[in-house]
């Protein structure tokens, strides 16, 4: 081989390493996207439940729910949920805060759920072995209907 042909194979492999890197996921590090809904239980019901959804499905190993403000001070802040599982949880596209989720159990055992608070931010972390999601939410209330305006013209 001359040295052209090597130049050019040296060439093509450059571009093709630049290509990865840059154009595919690769080596991007994995992340699970997260959203949220909140639901009424009940029609006129002041309870209402927090719904997670994550896009895909995942064995998730551990989920952890902590006050925002809490962790802005303290990295290790005291969570309000959290559920961990050494193998993974059966394959969940989406949860409800606070239920049980077959194959993960509280850190605490026997610890639950604390009530979510409406005028709090929290912060969602899941783990779904080397995959991690974040994700910042608050607790609404429920949405109402604005009063149709009255006519006073007469």
């Amino acid at each position: 081989m001359k040295k052209k042909d090597f130049m050019l194979i040296g060439l093509v492999l450059v571009l093709a390493g630049v290509y990865a890197v840059f154009f595919t996921d690769w080596f991007r590090t994995k992340t699970i996207p997260i959203s949220h809904t909140n639901r009424s239980m009940r029609a006129g019901a002041a309870a209402s439940r927090m719904i997670f959804g994550l896009g895909n499905y995942y064995s998730l190993t551990e989920i952890k729910v902590v006050p925002l403000a809490a962790l802005q001070t303290n990295k290790l802040a005291e969570p309000v949920w959290h559920l961990v599982s050494d193998e993974g949880s059966d394959d969940v596209d989406h949860f409800v805060y606070g239920q049980k989720i077959n194959g993960m159990d509280p850190v605490i055992e026997g610890a639950g759920a604390e009530p979510l608070q409406p005028s709090v931010t929290y912060c969602l972390f899941v783990t779904a072995g080397k995959i991690k999601g974040q994700h910042d939410f608050q607790l609404g209330a429920p949405s109402v209907s604005p009063p149709k305006p009255q006519n006073t013209d007469n």
